[in-house]
């Protein structure tokens, strides 16, 4: 699956992540608000009870990306964490990279279940993972397997790894498997 196209049918995405890209958008915050509107989603609601298309959304950030570039979708990945859902015990940088596959189940719902139940445990398919491959006391390696793309992808892990680390470094592995040529994930190393 290459990015910007849904993995399953029914997959919605809470209100207040979709205010990321208004947020992150900096400069082109109107012209993120066109796209929205443009792709069905002129109303969103800054909630986590209010729930969309995530079609609606992926397309978005196509049109966002071919207007203002990567730079920008890089922005909005790293207002995700200080606008989605993330489990409350989170203490560490290793902890925080950790959690990004549950905090992204937490912020999608599939037919109107949402896809981690934090009381059970229990995670949902159908949105793909965010798996940490490789973690040692100073790096990580982490795997995006899902339908946004890599800039996305990458100001999430950055914005999650400055949460824990002083001038934490993140670079997508340019030579692995990669969305924006057709492939299923991309490879982040992050060091701190």
């Amino acid at each position: 699956m290459a990015q910007f196209e849904c993995f399953a049918e029914g997959i919605e995405v809470n209100g207040q992540t979709i205010w990321s890209v208004i947020r992150g958008a900096g400069v082109f915050q109107n012209t993120a608000r066109k796209f929205l509107a443009e792709n069905g989603l002129p109303d969103v609601k800054d909630s986590g009870d209010a729930w969309y298309p995530q079609q609606a959304w992926l397309d978005t950030f196509r049109a966002l990306k071919e207007a203002v570039g990567p730079k920008t979708l890089f922005l909005i990945g790293k207002k995700i964490p200080e606008s989605a859902e993330f489990p409350p015990e989170i203490q560490t940088i290793q902890a925080a990279l950790g959690s990004i596959d549950v905090a992204f189940h937490m912020n999608h719902r599939r037919d109107g279940k949402v896809l981690f139940d934090p009381a059970t445990g229990t995670m949902g398919e159908g949105i793909g993972h965010y798996q940490v491959v490789e973690m040692n006391d100073r790096s990580a390696t982490l795997r995006g397997h899902n339908s946004y793309p890599c800039a996305f992808d990458r100001g999430i892990v950055t914005a999650m790894a400055e949460r824990f680390a002083t001038a934490p470094t993140v670079e997508h592995d340019d030579g692995a498997p990669c969305r924006e040529k057709g492939d299923d994930s991309c490879t982040y190393h992050v060091r701190w």
